[in-house]
């Protein structure tokens, strides 16, 4: 049978090895021990939480992106919906309603316009593009209209417990902890981002529902002929995705302590970045949890090692577009395989028995 079947399935190494993430894996952990190497104040504790936090949002967007780039559509929107959910939360601070009513509230409005683009992507059948593009016009016109341009940031009573949440870390250092100073204080954003990387990685292995979002992606109309309620689980994706962004801009308002109509402006190419670089397939039908965390701190390290460096910021941009075309590159396929694996079979070819 070997002669007509000349492939056989992977073991769970080579799976691992000749994956996306693995390598961006790798690249990171070269960065930091070469920044480290160059900077000492690159790797302090101080630096590390730093980076973790400002990481931390983009992972939990990216981890709603994957799953609307592995159904094979794309959503534009999440910048313009964290201000739209900052501005609306703000407000009610402002009119002295408590925390959680101010949070549920802006979450509800993030949460409608995940319901619009799903509705209109999923059952009316326009291409998530347009869709995304036009709520991202409309969410952040909204924000400013609701906002009437102005920053919010008298809070009221909960003030101090808004700031709380997003200000939090953990472990704490002091007399009475645990944690020695070496040890970095991790912030609210980035545990909160782990926990739902978490449950996401579970749900992408373990579930019914995360077959059918792949499905979805390999092949749309297969699917749907196999009994795939496709337009439902496109929904549900547009709306996950609306729900990281939501969750995002709750954590950052209450780290900033203030909410303006500007908040996430332009980073949905980061976040869409993040995930291609992690392994997410633009094509759809492939992305992983994992993947979209690692991108998301492989961009953030490579921009905080050119600040180190002493480089020019203007030149952030063309790292960034230069790793999302190098990313694409690495996941195209060839006769069934990616580049990556293409390449890595040709420098390692199998021995003929």
């Amino acid at each position: 049978m070997s002669d007509f079947v000349p492939t056989k399935e992977k073991t769970g190494l080579q799976r691992v090895v000749s994956s996306q993430p693995f390598w961006v894996t790798i690249a990171l952990i070269a960065l930091v021990m070469l920044m480290t190497a160059m900077e000492p104040s690159f790797g302090t504790s101080e630096n590390v939480a730093n980076v973790t936090r400002n990481f931390a949002p983009f992972g939990l967007m990216a981890l709603g992106m994957t799953v609307v780039i592995i159904t094979g559509g794309i959503d534009l929107s999440v910048g313009s919906i964290m201000g739209l959910v900052a501005i609306v939360a703000g407000l009610f601070l402002t009119w002295h309603y408590p925390w959680y009513v101010a949070f549920a509230v802006g979450l509800f409005s993030g949460l409608a316009c995940g319901a619009v683009n799903g509705f209109f992507v999923a059952y009316v059948g326009m291409p998530s593009f347009v869709v995304t593009l036009g709520m991202l016009s409309v969410a952040r016109s909204l924000a400013v209209v609701f906002s009437a341009n102005q920053m919010l940031y008298q809070f009221g009573p909960d003030a101090p417990i808004v700031k709380a949440i997003g200000q939090a870390r953990w472990p704490l250092h002091g007399p009475q902890d645990w944690a020695p100073h070496w040890i970095p204080g991790l912030s609210s954003q980035f545990w909160t981002m782990v926990v739902l990387a978490l449950i996401v990685g579970f749900v992408f292995n373990f579930t019914a529902w995360a077959r059918h979002l792949f499905a979805i992606g390999g092949n749309e109309e297969a699917a749907r002929l196999t009994g795939v309620p496709v337009d439902w689980i496109k929904f549900e994706a547009y709306v996950f995705s609306a729900f990281t962004a939501s969750l995002a801009s709750l954590l950052l308002l209450g780290y900033n302590g203030s909410a303006i109509n500007a908040m996430g402006q332009g980073y949905e190419l980061r976040v869409i970045a993040a995930t291609v670089i992690g392994g997410a397939s633009l094509m759809g039908g492939a992305g992983t949890a994992f993947g979209a965390i690692i991108g998301s701190a492989f961009l953030e390290v490579i921009r905080n090692a050119l600040l180190m460096a002493g480089i020019d910021s203007n030149w952030q941009g063309a790292f960034v577009g230069a790793f999302i075309v190098l990313a694409v590159l690495l996941g195209m396929q060839t006769g069934g395989r990616s580049l990556l694996a293409a390449s890595l079979a040709a420098l390692m070819p199998k021995r003929s028995r």
